[in-house]
């Protein structure tokens, strides 16, 4: 299956570029998503761990699964004073 990533300001400075398409087997989870993106841009990977995965604008948990299509958000949580 394929499935878009779309990297927050705060990661795409890592990336070749802030949107990015990735192959994945059927029936993937957040966190394969996450290894194969830390494996195709590693500059990326020590800023995944903080990352929060977003789908149809809900955040999810890395064990959720991906379907065929599905765009990811990845953002960097910040906070406010």
């Amino acid at each position: 299956m394929r499935v878009r990533v779309r990297l927050g300001a705060g990661l795409s400075r890592f990336a070749d570029a802030p949107l990015l398409s990735l192959d994945l087997h059927d029936a993937a989870t957040v966190a394969d998503l996450l290894a194969a993106l830390a494996d195709r841009q590693p500059a990326l990977g020590p800023a995944l761990a903080s990352a929060l995965p977003v789908v149809h604008g809900a955040h999810v948990a890395r064990d959720d699964v991906l379907h065929d299509g599905d765009e990811v958000a990845l953002l960097i949580p910040v906070a406010g004073g």
